[in-house]
């Protein structure tokens, strides 16, 4: 007797359609079977970072774009040295400009304890004075091929704490436990056999068993690609919403083809709310972003501005449904001259608890209301259109 099979849901079916229109027009890496938890902030990131540490086995790969010598640093040290003193392989990669300030005796005693480190893109600048610019924004770190985080933290104390105060900053991350894991690992390895020329892990080919059912895409993206395959992943995201589109991200400089897709969703009727720092540790990237206000709230679109604290979470949520997190801003920076690493995740409860996340920190923002931002002052309003000259650099 035939089993009758049900059909397959309308949700089921439009997110096959949409992670397909993903993989061909960003060249993401598709990876079902995965189970990804949220990291809502640095109070609980770094604990859970640390613990899996402590029971890698075989190999620990870091690529961070700021390494700090402080308290958060070097309690980072000291596992890194437990685990290479172990026999665990241990890949540090830190971008030389984001930890310009991070004493060289730092990443001596690691080396000299069993840590393999290297800068990214150091002077003399290999590649030419024009790569001077180009830097590794990812934040990630993979665990014996198995477990994986990834977000907008960097290692350093200001990040450790849930924001509630202007000396910490308010960021998030998540973990992937699955398939995932591994193809985050070729991605690393990619980046340190192309700024050291040595392969030191192999990656297996074998199938890495299913630890969940969440789908993930992983998005990066650099200089070295013709094309922004970031920007091209937050407007099919957006194009891809149907009722409502949440945004919190730090660094607001989209450039008009992101301006545009979110003004063609806000006259499909999609309600957008877009959280931004109050305060910016950038202060031109603050002038920049409120020269764009104006379209965007005259379309209805919501702007509020997180107060009390740094806002460096770079999240979106598609319905609440699909989220993107990862170390991506809304910039041309990102867009264009930094190597960055998103990972999109198609699951409804993580999608629940990304906005519950952001409902808590929408009730700690100011809303910005369209009478308000055009009372601004003339003198305010040149800097803005003086600043945005050089919105391509920021």
């Amino acid at each position: 007797m035939s089993r009758i099979r049900r059909p397959r849901s309308h949700r089921f079916l439009r997110s096959h359609r949409f992670f397909r229109r993903f993989r061909r027009s960003t060249e993401a890496l598709f990876s079902p079977g995965n189970l990804v938890s949220l990291i809502p902030h640095g109070g609980e990131f770094f604990p859970t970072l640390f613990s899996a540490l402590d029971k890698a086995r075989e190999s620990i790969c870091l690529e961070f774009y700021i390494v700090r010598d402080d308290s958060t640093g070097r309690r980072l040290a000291e596992r890194l040295l437990a685990a290479a003193g172990r026999g665990v392989q241990v890949l540090l990669l830190y971008d030389y400009i984001g930890s310009f300030e991070t004493p060289n005796a730092y990443f001596r005693k690691l080396e000299k304890g069993g840590v393999c480190c290297a800068p990214f893109n150091p002077p003399p600048f290999r590649r030419g004075i024009a790569w001077f610019d180009k830097r590794d924004h990812r934040k990630m770190a993979i665990i014996d091929g198995r477990l994986a985080f990834v977000g907008g933290m960097n290692i350093a104390d200001e990040y450790d704490g849930f924001g509630e105060d202007h000396g910490r900053w308010r960021d998030v991350a998540l973990s992937l436990d699955g398939p995932a894991a591994r193809q985050l690992q070729r991605l690393f390895l990619e980046s340190w056999v192309d700024e050291t020329g040595t392969k030191p892990l192999t990656t297996p080919e074998v199938a890495q068993p299913w630890a969940g059912r969440d789908q993930v895409l992983i998005v990066s993206g650099g200089p070295h690609h013709t094309r922004s395959y970031i920007r091209s992943a937050f407007r099919m995201a957006i194009a891809g919403a149907t009722s409502i589109i949440r945004i919190a991200n730090p660094y607001f400089i989209p450039g008009p083809r992101v301006v545009r897709s979110l003004l063609r969703a806000a006259r499909r009727g999609i309600r957008i709310q877009l959280m931004l720092p109050a305060r910016n540790d950038v202060p031109l990237v603050k002038l920049v972003s409120r020269s764009s206000y104006a379209p965007l709230l005259k379309a209805g679109i919501e702007i509020y501005e997180r107060e009390k604290t740094m806002l460096h979470a770079k999240v979106m949520l598609i319905d609440d449904y699909w989220s993107v997190i990862g170390s991506a801003n809304l910039d041309q920076r990102s867009f264009h001259r930094n190597y960055e690493v998103n990972v999109i995740v198609d699951s409804h409860e993580f999608g629940r608890q990304a906005a519950a996340m952001f409902a808590t920190d929408l009730a700690l923002s100011r809303r910005i209301r369209l009478d308000e931002h055009e009372r601004r002052g003339w003198f305010i309003r040149l800097l803005e259109r003086l600043c945005s000259t050089v919105s391509w650099f920021l």
